[in-house]
């Protein structure tokens, strides 16, 4: 299944569907409906109830192999090899930027996916088994946290499900600060569980950064306005739809957007550019006018 073409139209009801699920409370399957249904701006027919009970039958086939008093580790090593040997799932390699990495019927479909699409299989899935896992924004490279009795497992689904010490993320982290070595106390205060919320609009940003590098600058807006549907004041994504409904000749909606992120950071490192930006949109809005 192919996302539509032709020009981008922002689908209302799949919006309203999803800003009502982050603003209930959590429950069994729903980190995978609001998934389906970023997904359902591009693929309208999606049937997202087909995609939760694929789910259901994963965990299903799963679930009738453990014995009721299997502990934790070994439901998770039972979850690496079902999803990772058996069923095939794994990290798409040969083409990271593909959008349908981040679009979970697509990723259900083709077993194929980047860190976040491959971690939320790896969540409803393995919730739906027992296990008490939750999403970890880490930097770069998301991750999934199992808690355990004795502790807590830090995994990696793009790995197969890799358990990683924290000296393996210490090592993580440093590659990504030039070097600087992270003590263990900065590692653990990076390993707090991601809301929902926060899990869904790191997928949209995915979206928004794949579509601006191929310059589909409308299917970057939509996911633009999802981002802030879910994050309302985060100023640089108000700064970056700003940008985005410039390049797309939607001067007043620009210039909304750019007025409220100085609002929101007036001190930020480029205010003075956001500031230049404002005068010229003014200029073009009275001109349209």
């Amino acid at each position: 299944m192919a996302p539509a073409s032709g020009p981008v139209v922002r689908n209302v009801e799949a919006a309203e569907r999803l800003r009502r699920l982050v603003e209930r409370n959590a429950g069994a399957g729903s980190l995978a409906e609001g998934a389906l249904l970023i997904a359902q701006e591009h693929y309208p027919d999606l049937d997202i109830d087909h995609y939760l009970a694929r789910l259901d039958t994963l965990a299903a086939m799963l679930g009738a192999r453990l014995a009721d008093d299997a502990g934790d580790v070994e439901r998770i090593l039972a979850l690496n090899r079902f999803l990772f040997e058996e069923q095939g799932f794994g990290p798409n390699q040969e083409d990271f930027a593909d959008p349908r990495n981040s679009f979970l019927n697509e990723v259900l479909e083709r077993r194929v996916g980047i860190p976040i699409s491959l971690s939320i299989v790896y969540i409803e899935v393995g919730r739906r088994i027992g296990l008490a896992l939750d999403g970890l924004s880490f930097p770069q490279h998301f991750l999934v946290k199992c808690a355990l009795t004795d502790g807590a497992a830090v995994l990696d689904p793009f790995l197969s499900g890799a358990s990683l010490s924290i000296e393996e993320l210490q090592r993580r982290l440093g590659a990504l600060r030039l070097g600087h070595r992270p003590s263990r106390a900065e590692v653990s205060a990076l390993l707090t569980a991601a809301s929902r919320r926060e899990i869904l609009a790191r997928m949209l940003r995915n979206l928004k950064a794949v579509y601006l590098g191929a310059g589909q600058f409308g299917d970057a807006l939509v996911a633009a306005d999802r981002i802030l549907m879910l994050t309302p004041t985060v100023a640089s994504e108000l700064r970056d739809r700003g940008w985005l409904y410039h390049r797309l000749d939607c001067f007043a909606a620009a210039l909304a957007d750019y007025r409220r992120y100085l609002e929101l950071a007036p001190e930020a490192a480029d205010a003075d550019e956001a500031r230049a930006r404002v005068v010229e949109l003014e200029r073009l809005v009275a001109r349209v006018n």
